[in-house]
């Protein structure tokens, strides 16, 4: 289960949570980084390393040149 991870975070009075480490390792989230929470009501949450993000709509904006 090198690839895969699943952990719990509590959330605290101001609705932070900490991303496990093996998690931020896993990712490479180092303090600082940004994330992307992306929600849907049905479906459930997901956080996503912004890069990420920033990457993929590169490439999507390069397509439509």
């Amino acid at each position: 289960m090198k690839n895969k991870f699943v952990g719990i975070a509590k959330v605290g009075e101001k609705g932070q949570i900490v991303i496990p480490k093996e998690a931020r390792d896993m990712f490479d989230i180092k303090p600082g980084n940004t994330v992307v929470i992306l929600c849907d009501k049905k479906k459930g949450m997901a956080i996503v390393k912004s890069e990420i993000l920033e990457d993929n709509m590169d490439k999507l904006m390069a397509g439509n040149k």
